[in-house]
């Protein structure tokens, strides 16, 4: 037992580190994303899917359209609200790299692919090869990995050959560069479409592990990974792991791990879990991360090229984030402040809004004015108000508005002002898990470090009947806070209690005995 920790035998748990990734990938877009092969599967004439082409943006204008700049951290979700609408026409120069992370290109991601392939699934063209290689030769950070140092490669007659038995082929632009074969010939959940799948979604996830310190990545003790693909064979198709086979390729040696599902509220799942690991100290350090879905690229794509816009729909997300026990310094999840939509909750949005938003603060004494940013569902509205969709981010925090205004928190003219105060805009690309709650947290931790608000929640948000096994809706929040130090609360071991007690108890008899008592 330890010697001394922070608020009793249980200490805080904290987001000490935040890392977050976009890969650009057109090529992925235009052949694997969902929407687009199930089109071409069912009418390969289909008149939008021959216009894709003219609708895919180029990596340097993905870099500089200003979400994707926001999602980084080169620009905060207030700089990115001042900006005139539509984004689309707004050039937001600031480089690959932000404060949380990076954009990638497709190249690179292809490097990815070839880095966290153990079983000689990926096939490459030796001229492509090493056309990565000098690309990467002065990047500062991947360099050194060695992307590509066991690339299994073919000749452009052999890769057509392997494409035409049904491997997964890998474009970049007009060239077939690779591919990515089965790993079983009758195993659909091996299939070469699923194995790229899953083989994205590890890359892009280890591309966001490694934005988290190297010092800290070797104290992680268990990851949980909870991105949308559930990796497996026929005899158990969401076995796992995925998250040990992404420790794997981060070198977390001292990390075991495991896969949490959940669609969209997922990661919010996974950070409250990760927190209760640390704070009943099973855990002094946990790695919560996820890698992105290639079915989500070019999900609307209809909608957009139908109303002559780009595909926006073209990047892959990725996050990492890094909890630890108190430090004393870094933002601390309050896991006595957690919402959970439960299976008696019900599926209107005052029910749902009232089990993730008021109740938890209810339980505590707090209203909704308490708290600084919510960190709902944070999807760009550019993506989804063209598909339909409205702008999600502004919809809940309306629904915030009203259920404060139902509580007797908030007058009904104050609702556009609460909006305005604790909103933000969309910033996510569609990739299912990544918008709901987790986007934020990078700018949320930057902003209690430069005390620009106390606290944020974080709201995570899942359609559980798109499984077809319930019609349940699911979804959990949790309070993000200012450290305040830690309280250092002696506690001891048994054997050291004893002696006290025992020290005491002869001190007692000691005085008895000098004032003539003989009991």
């Amino acid at each position: 037992m330890p010697e001394t920790t922070s608020g009793g035998i249980m200490g805080n748990a904290v987001i000490r580190q935040a890392g977050y990734i976009l890969a650009h990938t057109p090529d992925l877009l235009k052949w694997h994303g969902s929407a687009i092969l199930q089109a071409r599967h069912k009418n390969p004439d289909e008149p939008w899917l021959s216009e894709i082409p003219r609708h895919l943006r180029s990596f340097d204008q993905a870099v500089n359209y200003p979400p994707h700049q926001c999602f980084i951290g080169n620009i905060s979700p207030a700089e990115l609200e001042t900006l005139p609408r539509p984004w689309l026409n707004v050039i937001q120069e600031g480089g690959t790299v932000g404060t949380f992370g990076e954009i990638y290109s497709e190249s690179v991601l292809y490097g990815m692919l070839c880095f966290v392939d153990a079983f000689d699934l990926t096939v490459w063209q030796e001229s492509f090869v090493q056309d990565i290689r000098g690309k990467l030769a002065d990047h500062p950070t991947l360099a050194s990995r060695g992307l590509m140092d066991k690339a299994v490669t073919a000749s452009e007659d052999e890769l057509a050959l392997l494409v035409a038995q049904h491997a997964a082929p890998l474009w970049y632009g007009e060239r077939l560069v690779g591919c990515v074969k089965a790993a079983h010939d009758l195993d659909i959940n091996l299939s070469a479409h699923v194995m790229l799948e899953n083989l994205v979604t590890k890359a892009s996830a280890v591309l966001a592990g490694w934005h988290i310190s190297s010092d800290m990545l070797e104290k992680v003790e268990y990851v949980i990974e909870c991105s949308e693909e559930a990796i497996g064979d026929v005899n158990q198709r969401g076995g796992g792991n995925l998250a040990k086979a992404v420790a794997e390729s981060l070198n977390c040696l001292q990390a075991t791990g495991i896969d949490m599902r959940g669609f969209c509220a997922g990661p919010v799942h996974a950070l409250v879990n990760a927190a209760a690991l640390v704070k009943s100290g099973v855990y002094k350090h946990v790695l919560v991360l996820a890698g992105g879905s290639v079915a989500k690229l070019g999900m609307n794509g209809r909608d957009h090229i139908r109303q002559g816009l780009p595909l926006m729909e073209d990047v892959l997300g990725g996050f990492a984030l890094l909890i630890s026990e108190d430090d004393g310094v870094s933002p601390v999840i309050n896991t006595r402040v957690v919402g959970r939509h439960t299976v008696g909750t019900g599926a209107s949005p005052q029910a749902v809004m009232g089990a993730l938003i008021s109740q938890p603060l209810k339980a505590v004494g707090m209203t909704t004015a308490d708290v600084d940013k919510y960190s709902a569902e944070l999807q760009n509205p550019e993506i989804t108000q063209p598909a339909g969709a409205g702008n999600v981010p502004e919809s809940n925090y309306k629904m915030i508005a009203a259920l404060s205004v139902m509580e007797g928190w908030l007058e009904r003219s104050q609702i556009n002002e609460f909006v305005a105060r604790h909103g933000m805009p969309g910033f996510a690309p569609t990739q299912g898990h990544i918008p709901s709650g987790v986007p934020f947290i990078g700018h949320g931790l930057c902003e209690i470090a430069d005390n620009t608000i106390d606290n944020f929640m974080v709201v995570g948000k899942g359609s559980l009947f798109l499984g077809r096994m319930t019609s349940q809706f699911d979804g959990i929040s949790v309070l993000v806070e200012r450290n305040q130090g830690i309280v250092e609360d002696v506690v001891l071991d048994n054997r050291a209690a004893a002696e006290l007690l025992a020290e005491a108890m002869r001190k007692v008899a000691d005085e008895l005995e000098a004032g003539g008592w003989h009991g």
